[in-house]
Order: structure tokens, then C-alpha cells, then sequence
């Protein structure tokens, strides 16, 4: 399969983007605990969260949307320069998943953080509360990508392979990448 090419825009319809990010909050969403136990009375993951759902659920994508990604990105830099970084990925995933919602057309490799963003910093949250146990976020990986229906992993092929780098967010980024796209070569195979 050859990469797309990074000028072409690609399709998304309105329902895909619903779909994308339902499975993105289906995959920040058990990673909010860890965040909620260090910072009780900090609810912007959690409202990010809940407007990302409201948009799957079938409400219009609004400003309020991004207003609240921003708004638990600044809680992931917070808990993040406290050294809480097993919190602070986990409202990293609360951002990717609102995130989620405002994946864009272009053939961007860059573009795979809006679909599987959630899920990566999911997985890296678990492991960093779990003493930095890189089987637990391998294992989170395993449970995300049975997560993704067709509609996602259909959509995820329209783009280039996840990007480089990012440090272990990223290596679970192109695992969980790898594994998506290995479903449509063994559809096609099989």
C-alpha cells in the first residue's frame, strides 16, 4: 500500500468524525481516574471529555469543543511541571480525544495523533501509574485496538502510517497504528 500523498485532502464525513471520536473518548475515558485521584477538584479533562462525547453522541462540533481541550491541556502542562506525569498523560488523553473531533482532510501523517492520540496517552498514563510498567501501556494498546471498529481503522488507512518520534507516546502511537492497519491487509489477504 503506498502512503498518501500529503497534498491530496481526504474524505471525512461528519458521521466518521463522530465515530473517531467516540472511540477516542471510549479510549482516554479509563485513564481519567488516575488524573481525578491527583487533582479531585480539577474537572477540565472531564469536561473535554464530556463535550467530545456530546459531538459522538451526535451534537453539533462547537467552539466549546476546543475551548475545553485547551482548557485540559493547561492541566496536563500543570500536573506535568508538578511531576505528575502519570496524571498528566491521562489529561493528555482527555485532549486528544476532544481533539478527536477536529481531525482534519489533509494526508498528513501527523493527522494519526487525532485518531489514536487518546489511546497512546491512555496507555502511557496506566503505565506511568503502574511504576512505568511497559507491559500495562503494551497491554492497554492491545485493549484499544479492540476497541476500533471498521469505521475507524477504515479511516485511519486514508492517511500516512503514524509519525516518528514522541518518545514512548509515539512508539504506542505506531503500535497501536500497526496493529489497525494489519486488520485491512489480513481482510484483504484473507
Amino acid at each position: 500500500m503506498t502512503a498518501p500523498d500529503e497534498n491530496l485532502m481526504i474524505e471525512v464525513s461528519t458521521a466518521e468524525l463522530r465515530e473517531i471520536t467516540g472511540y477516542a473518548v471510549a479510549c482516554a475515558e479509563p485513564a481519567l481516574t488516575i488524573f481525578e485521584q491527583i487533582r479531585r477538584d480539577d474537572p477540565r479533562p472531564r469536561t473535554a471529555l464530556d463535550a467530545a462525547r456530546a459531538f459522538a453522541g451526535g451534537a453539533r462540533r462547537t467552539k466549546e469543543i476546543r475551548d475545553s481541550a485547551w482548557a485540559a491541556h493547561r492541566a496536563y502542562q500543570e500536573t506535568r511541571d508538578a511531576g505528575q506525569v502519570a496524571a498528566s498523560d491521562a489529561a493528555r488523553a482527555a485532549v486528544a480525544a476532544a481533539s478527536a473531533a477536529f481531525l482534519h482532510p489533509l494526508a498528513k501523517a501527523t493527522q494519526v495523533l487525532h485518531i489514536l492520540g487518546a489511546a497512546a496517552h491512555a496507555a502511557r498514563a496506566f503505565e506511568l501509574d503502574a511504576g512505568d510498567d511497559r507491559d500495562i501501556g503494551a497491554a492497554y494498546i492491545t485493549k484499544a485496538a479492540g476497541l476500533a471498529g471498521p469505521t475507524v481503522v477504515s479511516v485511519l488507512t486514508r492517511y500516512p502510517n503514524a509519525p516518528g518520534g514522541r518518545g514512548r507516546v509515539g512508539e504506542l502511537l505506531r503500535k497501536l497504528d500497526a496493529s489497525l492497519r494489519q486488520r485491512t491487509t489480513a481482510a484483504v489477504d484473507g
